[in-house]
């Protein structure tokens, strides 16, 4: 970049200021004004050639009438070929030094010269001081021009005008539409004299008209006349566009001399083309790190700023004429590649087409350190496109690439081949880690590289308990507020956060809207994705379809309270293709066949990369593949073209169905589809598979088909979008059956969103014959429970711990636990409960005494069995590593139990009389008092730890029968026993 904050305004300089020659430059269009030959121009109040040192604008005219920068640095004004440059990219501005026009009359003359291809509701300069709010006296009166309007009647027009306010009128007057720019740099040169104002574009009068107004209602008083970039107009964006010189006469010029102070042709058509060269090469590298470092196919644009331009290539076997790379080349081969203007300058570019190596598909590969999703181990490298196939050190855990795998004939097919499924361990058990290998094959070159995952276990479950919203507001509110239900009660939605915006983008477009929130396919973290856009920032609509963001942005929370960004960095993740116009209402949804997220949305699709084309730029919808939410399919795949306008599906799966809600963006009826701007509904049992018509008799295991349209306008009297479909949770006072769904839909005109309740039978026995909508009990609900306000936005079941941390906004705390602790004998178990009545994983402590074991839970349950001499035993759950259930100890309970006895009965023969003997044994760790009852006498012993005692019973008989006696015993620690044992029969005679 030229050195510009270090040139004193007298140093020479080539300057577009030069007088204009009267010859036209080539392929540039521009008109040619009358010679001027004669016409010297009066001397200016201002010269502005965009020469700056530190945050001055500087004078060049020697009158010290230096502006000041906002928001600028060095790095915003560039060199185009000798020429300074200040790029405005809604950034920055310039306040002007009062003293460039008078209020002594309304004579006064503004040159501007400026490239943008920027539509919106931006001013170039202005003429006034005093932002505020349109038909306000907080707006200030002001004389301005737009290089490049949004709006519908001038449409990517010059728009200028006067505004002083009058009464209850706002008081603006504008020029007629009399065009847009001429390619690359214009000239834009504003008279004012007397009563009228007459615009020229390039010396050539393209508009007039008259106003009643006076320049001294204009000017400010202040010290600031007025600005470069900035509107006056609350509701509009910095300008965004490129200025290389601005003057200010406080007189009227002629034609004559308009033409003759303005650059010459030849000189603007330099200085674009010298920016060309710069802006070009981001473009034509695309996904490409650096000239030197080609590898994937380059974008040639048909034209950038307004040019037009051919591409030739020196190499077409290496890089075609289209940009198209080669990867057959064996070295790294070195390419020169031209841009030809039309004017006929051409610009080359010098690029090194690396040779192809497996090596670099394996090193662009990156996969989590830890997963809690199935991996997306890619079959195809990202650089060099080499054949890749992976193998799994525990294919239990994590698969390996499928080679069997075959293809769908309907829906996406799986760009993993069936690899990278994993097998979470079960809650408590524990993470685990498995080793993946990738062999890459190109040509004849194989080579291979291990990634070491660890794989989450499953992260701890509780039934649902209530509901969070996520939504913005308006168009002039574009970041993201939350809400949550009081409990478990839909319709009981209320702002957290204190009510403020929960995420505000300061990146990419500035502007968050049409948020959703997926709760993940195992239920432990949320993703939630957005459209990058900012209407508020001064984007009209026409542009934000033609030139919108081709980015979503993404974050993942498990407390709904704290985001981050799925990819790392501040900043939106490309998934859209260069020849789209915009990325609109992102959603996503798990297939069950891919094990995948399916993400969808809305987009135009223009020819190529250029945008030029005008037909078929109805909206469709695209879809795209992702396991992380970090790497996605590329390029998107159609899902919906069926020739009209689409936006904004949401899906749900019920029984083997997914069932589509989206709606119909044309403003009349679209084929089959009966009302525009309402909803209608489809189903299909591939969520992938493409639609190309809306058809009531599509084959649902092949396409998508129609079951219901028209659904809302009809109830809500007010046009509808953003679709959101909700199951109610169990226990929810509005789910009394069991199958209850919420069925929402955004009257964006009319305050948004509004409710229908229904059941997911009712849904899926929608027909042509009898259609959901049509029905009875089809009614849209009265307006409150919901959040205030909400524009299209999701809503989503949550749990206790979810519920309370987004209330309280804090982090998810752990949950009160119950822990009850029973006997049996000297066996106690304990069972531990979560107050949420969720998971309950880790282990319990038992305790008594000196004694204590710590025992795992299975299934919220504990046993141990106590050792003798213990009595009184307690348990302590312990929690478990993730800390989200609280400890709790049971109360105490008494351990009796049984002792350990044992007896044996035998006979003998004393003088002709049978004698019983019974041998008692304490098999215990405790001293026992024991009795030993018979038929023929009882005996009580004591009997120490371990010890054997034998007894006599005289039976005085000669023969006795089988029997049986009991032996009963105590310990000091309350233990007891009781038995039966048998005694034999016995014959002395």
């Amino acid at each position: 970049m030229r050195p510009s904050a270090l040139l004193p305004p007298s140093r020479p300089r080539r300057t577009l200021a030069a007088a204009l020659t009267g010859a036209l430059v080539g392929g540039l269009c521009l008109a040619v004004p009358l010679s001027a030959s004669a016409a010297e121009p009066p001397a200016v109040t201002a010269h502005y050639d965009m020469t700056h040192a530190g945050n001055q604008l500087l004078d060049i005219s020697g009158n010290g009438r230096n502006a000041t920068l906002t928001g600028f640095t060095d790095a915003s004004f560039a060199d185009a070929g000798g020429d300074a440059v200040l790029r405005f990219k809604k950034d920055g501005y310039a306040a002007l030094p009062k003293g460039l026009v008078t209020a002594s009359d309304n004579a006064f003359t503004v040159e501007y010269t400026v490239a943008t291809q920027t539509a919106a509701n931006q001013f170039g300069w202005v003429i006034g001081d005093g932002v505020g709010a349109w038909n306000t006296t907080t707006l200030g009166n002001h004389v301005f021009v737009n290089p490049r309007s949004g709006e519908s009647a001038y449409s990517n027009a010059v728009l200028s005008g006067i505004r002083v306010k009058t009464g209850t009128a706002n008081g603006e007057v504008r020029l007629p539409n009399g065009g847009g720019l001429n390619a690359g740099f214009t000239t834009l040169t504003l008279v004012g004299s007397g009563n009228a104002l007459t615009l020229y574009r390039d010396g050539v009068q393209i508009s007039t008209n008259t106003h009643t107004y006076a320049m001294s209602s204009i000017i400010p008083s202040g010290t600031t006349l007025g600005y470069l970039g900035r509107s006056l107009y609350s509701g509009d964006a910095l300008v965004q566009a490129d200025v290389t010189d601005v003057k200010f006469w406080d007189v009227a010029l002629t034609q004559a001399e308009v033409a003759a102070s303005m650059p010459t042709a030849a000189a603007k058509s330099a200085a674009n083309e010298a920016l060309l060269r710069a802006d070009l090469l981001p473009t034509v590298l695309g996904a490409n790190p650096s000239a030197d470092q080609v590898t994937r196919n380059l974008s040639f644009p048909s034209s950038s700023n307004g040019v037009a331009l051919t591409w030739a290539s020196q190499n077409a076997a290496v890089i075609s004429n289209t940009g198209v790379v080669s990867r057959t080349v064996t070295a790294d081969t070195p390419v020169t590649v031209a841009a030809t203007t039309a004017s006929g300058t051409v610009i080359t570019f010098a690029f090194t087409v690396l040779a192809a190596s497996p090596s670099a598909d394996l090193e662009a590969i990156s996969l989590a350190a830890r997963t809690t999703e199935n991996l997306p181990l890619v079959t195809t490298g990202a650089v060099n496109g080499s054949a890749i196939t992976w193998t799994s050190s525990d294919p239990e855990l994590v698969t390996p690439t499928d080679s069997d795998y075959v293809a769908p004939a309907v829906g996406s097919a799986d760009p993993f081949a069936g690899g990278g499924l994993v097998e979470r361990p079960a809650y408590g058990e524990g993470d685990r880690t498995v080793t993946l290998t990738a062999h890459a094959v190109l040509g004849s070159a194989t080579v291979e590289k291990t990634f070491t995952v660890k794989v989450a276990e499953h992260g701890r479950s509780a039934p649902d308990a209530g509901y969070a919203a996520a939504y913005f507001k308006s168009d002039g509110d574009e970041k993201i507020y939350q809400a949550a239900t009081s409990g478990n009660d839909f319709f009981t939605f209320s702002p957290v956060n204190g009510g403020a915006a929960v995420i505000t983008s300061t990146t990419d477009t500035k502007g968050l809207r049409d948020p959703y929130i997926l709760r993940s396919h195992d239920g432990d973290k949320y993703y939630m994705v957005a459209t990058d856009l900012c209407i508020s920032c001064g984007t009209g609509w026409g542009p934000a379809q033609s030139a919108g963001s081709l980015k979503i942005e993404v974050w993942e929370s498990v407390d709904l309270v704290h985001w981050a960004r799925t990819n790392g960095i501040d900043s939106g993740i490309t998934v859209n293709q260069p020849a789209a116009g915009m990325t609109w209402a992102p959603e996503a949804y798990w297939d069950d066949e891919l094990q995948s997220y399916v993400v969808f949305f809305a987009s135009r699709l223009y020819s190529d990369a250029s945008h030029t084309n005008s037909d078929k730029l109805y909206a469709r919808m695209f879809s795209v593949l992702t396991r992380d939410f970090k790497t996605f399919t590329s390029p998107p795949a159609s899902w919906q073209d069926t020739g009209y306008a689409r936006i904004d599906s949401t899906v749900t799966k019920i029984g083997d169905y997914y069932y589509r809600f989206t709606k119909n963006e044309e403003s009349g009826a679209a084929g089959t589809l009966e009302a525009g701007k309402d909803i209608f509904l489809e189903r299909s049992k591939v969520l992938t598979a493409p639609t190309t018509a809306s058809s009531w008799t599509a084959d649902p295991s092949q396409t998508w088909q129609l079951t219901d349209t028209r659904m809302t306008s009809l109830e809500t009297g007010q046009s509808g979008e953003g679709p959101e479909i909700v199951k109610l949770n169990e226990g929810d006072p509005n789910n009394a059956g069991g199958d209850g769904y919420v069925f929402l839909v955004d009257n964006y005109s009319a305050g948004g969103y509004r409710a229908f309740v229904t059941t997911g039978s009712e849904i899926a026995s929608s027909s042509q014959a009898d259609r959901l909508s049509q029905r009875a009990n089809w009614n849209v609900r009265p307006v409150g429970g919901l959040p205030s306000s909400p524009r299209h936005g999701a809503f989503v079941s949550v749990p206790q711990t979810v519920l309370t941390a987004m209330h309280d906004w804090t982090g998810i705390t752990a949950v009160e636990s119950t822990t009850e602790l029973a006997a049996d004998g000297r066996e106690v178990t304990a069972e531990v409960t979560a107050a949420d009545g969720g998971d309950v994983v880790g282990t319990v402590t038992f305790s008594g005494g000196d004694w204590s074991e710590t025992v795992a839970l299975h299934d919220g349950s504990a046993s141990v069995d106590v050792p003798a001499g213990v009595a009184s035993v307690t348990a302590t759950y312990d929690g478990y590593t993730d800390g989200l259930v609280a400890t709790s100890t049971s109360a105490a309970v008494e351990v009796t139990g049984d002792l350990e006895l044992e007896a044996t009965a035998a006979t003998r023969c004393v003088a002709g009389k049978v004698s019983l003997v019974v041998t008692a044994k304490n098999a215990d760790d405790q001293r026992a008092d024991v009795t030993i009852r018979t038929a023929y006498g009882d005996k009580t012993v004591a009997l120490a730890a371990g010890a054997s005692i034998s007894s006599a019973f005289a039976t005085r008989a000669a023969s006795i029968p089988a029997g049986t006696l009991t032996l009963t015993g105590s310990a000091a620690d309350g233990s007891t026993f009781e038995g039966a044992f048998p005694t034999p029969a016995a014959n002395c005679g």
